[in-house]
């Protein structure tokens, strides 16, 4: 999961979304909550399907049918009920995820953007396009022919590739840009210093002074992010009391639920 928040922390830290070395379970930790994803879903026009690390499978679909390893169970209108109330809540939460992902790899265009502008560096069509593979790649990770899914498989395999494919990938990019345009880099740096007078003090400010410049623009991006993932940690942590209530209401869904508060 580390991993696959990468480009959505590079620029802000929100509330710490990170993998535990632990265990096989995905941690999210702020002060507000602390929760475990520890079974995977699939989240289809018409159903909802739930499955354990050992293949045990429970189904939902829209007609307020429940499955269970194949076997039909029998719901009364209140448990009918809370099921759908569920699934709806996992419909409309779960994606946040993918979308704060992909808002983090925007984020960090802008800051490379930002950056560039300010030396004058050409050769980001590789940066750029580099981006584009990483936002398709959590577009593949997350949606599977008309199919939401997410897990702990699909944290890993995300994780795997971007850490083969990207890591590499992004800093070769960024030093065969800096690389290409290093006459534009230095011609900047020689007009910030003569319009520093010369003055080395003068000229260190100058380039600090464009830092901060540089960051509050893409803070404020950050920053709303930041509050999307503390929203998020806060929604799952309420569908996990949801989940308890469910399974009392529903024992057939124990060991089903997607996550578990994390003891301390």
């Amino acid at each position: 999961m580390k991993k696959l928040l990468l480009m959505s922390t590079l620029i802000c830290a929100p509330a710490v979304v990170a993998h535990n070395d632990n265990d096989s379970t995905v941690s999210f930790n702020n002060e507000q909550c602390n929760v475990e994803f520890k079974n995977d879903v699939r989240i289809k026009p018409d159903e909802l399907e739930i499955f354990t690390a050992n293949k045990q499978t429970m189904q939902f679909n829209t007609n307020g049918n429940l499955t269970i390893n194949g076997e039909s169970v029998a719901l009364n209108h209140s448990q009918q009920k809370a099921l759908t109330q569920y699934s709806d809540s996992l419909r409309t939460q779960l994606p946040e995820v993918a979308n704060i992902a992909l808002e983090g790899v925007k984020i960090a265009g802008v800051a490379l953007q930002e950056v560039a502008n300010a030396f004058n560096i050409d050769g980001l069509d590789n940066i750029s396009s580099l981006m584009d593979d990483i936002k398709l790649e959590v577009q593949n990770t997350f949606y599977q022919q008309d199919t939401f899914v997410m897990g702990q498989q699909s944290f890993n395999q995300f994780g795997e590739n971007f850490e083969q494919q990207f890591e590499q990938q992004i800093e070769s990019a960024v030093e065969s840009a800096v690389m290409q345009s290093m006459g534009s880099i230095l011609v900047a740096l020689g007009s910030e210093l003569l319009g520093s007078g010369g003055d080395m003090q003068a000229f260190e400010q100058r380039m600090e002074n464009m830092g901060t410049q540089i960051e509050e623009k893409v803070e404020q991006h950050a920053d709303a992010l930041e509050k999307r993932a503390n929203a998020l940690c806060e929604n799952f942590a309420n569908i996990a009391k949801q989940e308890e209530q469910l399974v009392v209401q529903v024992p057939e869904l124990k060991g089903y639920q997607l996550f578990s508060f994390k003891q301390n």
